[in-house]
């Protein structure tokens, strides 16, 4: 069953250093990734799935695909917001809306579209998305329930 909706964003706060950065002082662009990547471990962590927890029961989230627009840099120090929207959700995948913004004047720096499937961990082949999680992500308002 496929459900598309609008979402509601979880953010999370992240800081640049110096090894973020390349000889000029901006992120080096493979870096936005990182920050998204981060941004939706703790989002699983915020509906209470550690992902060190769901290996052990034997499921991954893995990226199937990433879609990034660059739009101005971050630099060294810059404090950032990452944000996390489900913007499609299927039986074994989710498509994520993802952007990097820096803190104090909001500036869009980087958003990104990532799919990330749900697989089992001993096989890497796909399998449905727990009942558990997918009832958290609508209890967050994510995307309705049943769906």
């Amino acid at each position: 069953m496929r459900a598309q909706h609008e979402s509601q964003p979880f953010s999370h706060p992240c800081r640049v250093y110096y090894e973020d950065t390349d000889a000029g002082g901006v992120v080096y662009y493979v870096n936005y990734l990182k920050f998204m990547e981060r941004a939706r471990t703790e989002w699983l962590r915020a509906l209470g799935f550690a992902q060190s927890q769901l290996a052990v029961e034997g499921l991954l989230f893995v990226v199937h695909s990433v879609e990034a627009r660059y739009l101005a840099p971050a630099r060294l120090d810059d404090a950032l917001t990452v944000s996390v929207e489900v913007r499609q959700a299927n039986r074994a995948s989710l498509r994520l809306h993802q952007q990097v913004r820096r803190q104090g004047d909001a500036a869009l720096l980087c958003e990104g579209w990532v799919t990330v499937a749900c697989v089992r961990a001993d096989s890497f082949k796909p399998r449905a998305i727990p009942d558990a999680l997918r009832s958290a992500i609508a209890g967050a308002g994510l995307f309705p329930a049943g769906e």
